[in-house]
């Protein structure tokens, strides 16, 4: 055999090794991931519909899903990231908008765990112009929906910036937002809304509730009532920061702190997540954010409070925005609904502020407590006369009021 001959079979061995040995990289990653994906939910589905007043973006999942919103600027983007899923090969990567409100979206396997939506879009950049929330049922068993336009004309509603994972906030700007469609509210509804809370039926006036996950007393009047109060954030989770440097814990503490001392007078026994400047987490600033948040579920359902409620301000980075909301676990029961319409309204009456109204979330506190649970935005501490307001000793008092009054108005 030549030298040439021998020069061109070993090039051939080589080759066909090398190729051997990808192929075995390829098939033993992909291996690896589908055994990866037995434990994560399937994103089936990217669906775009567009009208004269909006743009919805429909992702369709195969199980209920964690997910965490946030902006970006220049150019505007909504980003949602979808927790402990994976990304069907049959979803187009990229598909154009036609339409003033969005450009484009985008999705993606972020990283292993993680599939990544963006949005191109202008929307972004106004609070009442977004929406992001979820959906059960129907065309898939789990649905993230995403409007953008002139939602007041429309079934969507404001985007309201609230914390990851419904407890800690991320330096980025990160926000959570999931709820329900939140279209401005007519007279008539707010009206409706406010009889309902404050409306007690026979049933209601039992000793007991029977709930999915636990029992709870909802018998009128706070003497003798076990409530957890959950300020949100602490330690090193500062939450959002206002335009002056003042912290969202520092003032969700001294709030929930005021309503500590009127509860306990009323009879009530309170149990506090914290009463300082800390983690919940045993781990301290070293846990995990589920582990922060469980820590926070534990005090309510380890003590079996007849309420839980969550205490934060939010945040937004157009100053402008304002207003208050309340929020309880789209899928848990009317009367968390009761507990966040209640105190929402009362505060919105004291403080003159904004009504967000009341939404469904996927909250991790208000959906692993086992009694009814709500998580309420006091005012928007991105806003300059909100936070001027409740960093004020007058405004930490009526906020605290108003939350007490509200509880009043649920045990009526």
């Amino acid at each position: 055999m030549t030298r040439v001959k021998r020069s061109v079979l070993f090039l051939m061995m080589c080759v066909t090794l090398l190729g051997a040995f990808f192929l075995y990289s390829h098939t033993a990653e992909a291996a690896g991931f589908a055994e990866r994906a037995k434990n994560l939910t399937a994103i089936e589905g990217v669906r775009i519909s567009t009208s004269g007043d909006k743009v919805r973006i429909v992702v369709d999942a195969a199980d209920e899903v964690d997910y965490q919103t946030k902006t970006l600027a220049s150019p505007g983007r909504v980003v949602v990231d979808i927790s402990n899923a994976w990304l069907s090969p049959k979803i187009a990567k990229s598909q154009s908008i036609d339409s003033r409100f969005a450009k484009a979206v985008r999705v993606a396997q972020f990283d292993s765990n993680t599939v990544r939506i963006v949005v191109d879009t202008e929307m972004a950049t106004n609070a009442n112009n977004y929406d992001v929330f979820s959906l059960t049922g129907g065309s898939a068993a789990y649905r993230i929906v995403m409007d953008f336009g002139n939602l007041q004309k429309s079934t969507g509603g404001t985007t309201i910036a609230v914390k990851k994972s419904g407890g800690r906030a991320s330096s980025s700007g990160e926000v959570k937002a999931e709820k329900k469609s939140t279209e401005t509210k007519s007279a008539e509804t707010k009206s409706a809304e406010t009889k309902s809370t404050e409306t007690k039926t026979e049933d209601r006036k039992t000793k007991t509730t029977k709930v999915s996950k636990g029992t709870y007393n909802r018998s009128p009047g706070i003497d003798g009532k076990r409530i957890a109060l959950d300020p949100g954030h602490g330690g090193s989770d500062t939450g959002a920061i206002g335009p002056t440097g003042v912290t969202e814990k520092s003032i969700a503490l001294r709030i929930t702190k005021r309503l500590e001392e009127l509860l306990k007078k009323a009879g009530a026994t309170v149990y506090m997540t914290r009463t300082g400047d800390t983690e919940v987490a045993k781990d301290g600033a070293n846990a995990s954010d589920i582990d922060e948040l469980q820590a926070r579920v534990d005090v309510a359902n380890d003590n079996g409070a007849d309420i839980f409620l969550s205490i934060h301000l939010d945040s937004f980075t157009n100053s402008e925005v304002s207003g208050t909301t309340g929020y309880y676990y789209e899928k848990g029961s009317e009367e968390s609904r009761e507990l966040a319409a209640a105190i929402k309204n009362r505060i919105v009456k004291s403080l003159d502020t904004t009504d967000r109204g009341a939404k469904g979330s996927n909250f991790y506190v208000c959906r692993k407590t086992d009694m009814p649970a709500a998580l309420i935005e006091v005012a928007f501490i991105s806003n300059p006369a909100e936070e001027q307001l409740l960093h004020s000793d007058t405004g930490v008092e009526k906020a605290a009021k108003a939350i007490f009054d509200g509880i009043k108005d649920y045990f009526g």
